[in-house]
């Protein structure tokens, strides 16, 4: 059976993309001892992947190979399986390839059965997916938000950061969103009702968070200069939780915060946080965040490109900011 598929062919430089990963066909190996193949139907984009195409060792995971097919969260139906535990039809979510079939061991790649009642399958890479389970566990867990304290959530209108500040208010906070634009300032101001969006491309990002007042949690999705802004506005014993570093992915460099005695000075807590870290609540969290998709009180919008050719359009607008919440490629069927 032939595949196609995005290849790594070098190390990518910002976001040229297209010079660094070509699309194959090559013939799938037989299927092991504990294998499924999977028919993708989507393919989710997310923002953390970048680091698996750069040479760095001491990331959250090693790099990916050059050569190597380019692996990201990807959902479908089982087509052939090897293993008890899924059959043919099965409705999955696993980490897979970049292509139109995944072939992975069941369970070194997370697969996990999906409800098919679910009307909208996308919501499985969003509310239902890792973006939820980051968002509701870094708002309650890791930034231990507690009603009436204001949260401050960076990378606002991206997919976890919209679920995040929507969480926030759930819990009775105050949830304000640094995002990048006034179109997407509006979104969280208007649409999500959150109390306050603060535009970073507007200027003075400083005096924007000044109007707020300060911050007893930050979730950060972005690291850089940014997180220096946000560190001398929060309030005293704030938490201040890590989920992405955005603005190193593509610069080279690493967020080296200026103002780090802050943490010092105001009695901070930081704390890093990774999906893997609470993947065995995932079925609890899942049952929350769904309570509350299924009551209308946490929505995603959804920024869908068709086809596996598109896929790299799709994945350069996590590092443009080309993009209100969660960037899926649909696949043909």
């Amino acid at each position: 059976m032939e595949n196609r598929f995005w290849r790594i062919e070098r190390r990518p430089e910002g976001t040229d993309f297209d010079e660094a990963l070509a699309l194959v066909d090559a013939p799938l190996p037989e299927l092991a001892q504990g294998e499924i193949r999977i028919r993708n139907a989507m393919l989710s984009m997310d923002a953390g992947t970048r680091l698996w195409l750069t040479s760095r060792e001491d990331g959250y995971q090693p790099p990916l190979p050059v050569g190597a097919p380019m692996t990201g969260l990807v959902l479908g139906e089982v087509i052939e399986s090897r293993t008890e535990d899924f059959a043919v039809g099965d409705l999955v979510r696993a980490f897979g390839v970049w292509g139109e079939v995944s072939q992975v061991d069941a369970a070194l790649s997370g697969a996990v059965k999906l409800d098919p009642a679910v009307e909208d399958r996308r919501a499985w890479f969003g509310p239902l997916g890792m973006n939820g389970w980051t968002a509701l566990w870094g708002i309650e867990r890791t930034g231990a938000a507690k009603s009436g304290e204001r949260v401050l959530v960076s990378a606002a209108a991206g997919a976890t950061g919209i679920l995040a500040v929507q969480i926030a208010k759930l819990l009775g906070c105050e949830a304000w969103g640094i995002a990048g634009g006034a179109d997407k300032c509006r979104f969280l101001t208007k649409e999500l009702g959150i109390a306050g969006a603060v535009d970073y491309k507007a200027g003075d990002l400083g005096a924007q968070l000044d109007k707020a007042g300060g911050f007893d949690v930050y979730f950060d999705n972005v690291g850089g200069p940014m997180l220096d802004e946000v560190l001398t506005r929060m309030n005293h014993y704030g938490r201040i939780a890590v989920c992405g570093l955005l603005a190193d992915y593509n610069s080279g460099r690493r967020t080296a915060p200026r103002e780090f005695d802050q943490i010092l000075m105001r009695r901070l807590r930081v704390e890093g946080f990774f999906s893997p870290d609470f993947m065995h609540e995932g079925e609890a969290l899942t049952a929350r965040l769904r309570e509350w998709t299924e009551a209308g009180d946490l929505v995603m919008p959804y920024d869908v490109t068709k086809g596996l050719d598109n896929t790299l359009a799709a994945y350069r607008k996590l590092f443009t900011g080309g993009n209100i919440g969660k960037v899926i490629v649909e696949l043909e069927p």
